[in-house]
């Protein structure tokens, strides 16, 4: 049995050609870029190559990347490095925000920090009620705003730029974390006018433990790791040469890939959903702009959980929600926000395709979906 994997939101595998980049620097060029001997200055000027690479893919300049161990240090780096700078005040973030937003957020409404939280609230479709900001904002008061870019688990993609907009006109910092977003849709920083933007390396092909935090020139962050002042003083100890490195390449078949990429998972994804339907599927989010690749979708009465187990044995990898949230598992906060009921809720399943995946992996997945669904639901008949 072949396996279909369709758990792309989760992690991707690494490009070939990123590990033949990252492997020298495991064994043969394995300097620390702080050395100054021959071995240093060549890990050094890897990391500075990649570092341009990953400036290019945003439209910024290299001083403003600051490499992180992943997306949820980079979250975490904007809100508590920002929040040492600013007098306590309001801290807004959307209602289905990724843990490690909300969860930092949360931090700082504790002493002493004594910042104020607002939930920016969301409408049924999964995006921000923009007048619901307008109620965040105080104003002319200088506060934290972070929106993410795509939402982990509907796809759905939020208009950050008009949110940008908004909070900047009333002296708000604004982050995105668009880990979810970069590499299946074009993201420039620039364009979407905030203040500092994260992704991760393990979203696109790319290796797990590295991440950017992108910052304006002008942001002040204080540090949530001290010692030797590397990453401009932002973010000290010894530079991941390998994982660095192998960021910098993905980011730029990000590039050169993306155009092509969108083409061919838009029209699996299409496939999938017009499938879905006719089995008298809900898909969340639709009728939202979405990520390409992401259909959350639930068939009532089957539980989600269910559905990934026995999917799993018939040979494809899907989730039932955020695997960020696996190991609390629960009702999705995502769908909560989105006043989806309980029951519904708990049939949810995600399916996040990726480049590897074909028309002939969607078709089977179809066949294996009506075969199990048909198959629990005698088995929910005999049980009554």
């Amino acid at each position: 049995m072949t396996y279909a994997y369709f758990d792309h939101n989760a992690t991707t595998a690494v490009d070939e050609a990123v590990l033949d980049a990252m492997l020298p620097y495991f064994q043969k060029e394995y300097g620390n870029p702080s050395s100054r001997h021959a071995k240093g200055i060549t890990a050094r000027h890897a990391v500075n190559q990649a570092r341009e690479r990953v400036a290019d893919s945003v439209g910024v300049q290299p001083a403003q990347v600051i490499f992180t161990s992943g997306g949820s240090e980079a979250n975490n780096l904007f809100i508590h490095g920002a929040a040492g700078y600013l007098k306590p005040a309001r801290i807004a973030v959307s209602a289905v925000e990724h843990p490690c937003v909300m969860r930092s957020a949360q931090a700082l409404v504790r002493n002493p920090y004594g910042w104020n939280l607002h939930r920016l609230t969301v409408d049924n479709l999964g995006r921000v009620d923009m007048a619901d900001l307008d109620n965040a904002l105080p104003d002319r008061h200088p506060s934290l705003v972070s929106v993410m870019l795509a939402n982990n688990e509907t796809g759905v993609i939020q208009d950050v730029a008009a949110i940008a907009e908004k909070a900047r006109s009333c002296g708000a910092w604004v982050h995105t974390d668009a880990v979810q977003a970069f590499g299946k849709i074009p993201v420039d920083f620039a364009s979407l006018n905030v203040h500092a933007l994260t992704f991760s390396g393990h979203k696109i092909y790319g290796p797990k433990g590295a991440a950017a935090l992108i910052i304006d020139k002008r942001l002040l962050l204080k540090p949530l790791i001290y010692g030797g002042g590397h990453e401009n003083g932002l973010r000290s100890g010894t530079e991941n040469v390998p994982a660095i490195v192998g960021l910098g390449v993905a980011c730029g078949l990000v590039k050169a890939r993306i155009a092509e990429r969108t083409a061919h998972i838009s029209a699996l994804r299409a496939r999938l959903e017009q499938g879905l339907v006719e089995m008298g599927a809900v898909i969340f989010g639709l009728g939202a702009s979405r990520l390409p690749n992401t259909c959350y979708f639930a068939l009532p009465d089957i539980e989600g959980d269910t559905l990934v187990v026995r999917l799993d044995k018939a040979g494809f990898a899907v989730a039932s929600g955020a695997a960020c949230s696996s190991v609390n598992p629960g009702r999705s906060h995502v769908l909560e926000a989105m006043g989806v009921e309980s029951d519904l809720a708990r049939c949810a399943v995600r399916v996040s395709l990726g480049d590897g995946n074909s028309t002939a992996q969607v078709e089977n997945f179809l066949k294996a979906l009506s075969s199990v669904v048909q198959e629990l639901k005698q088995m929910n008949m005999a049980s009554i």
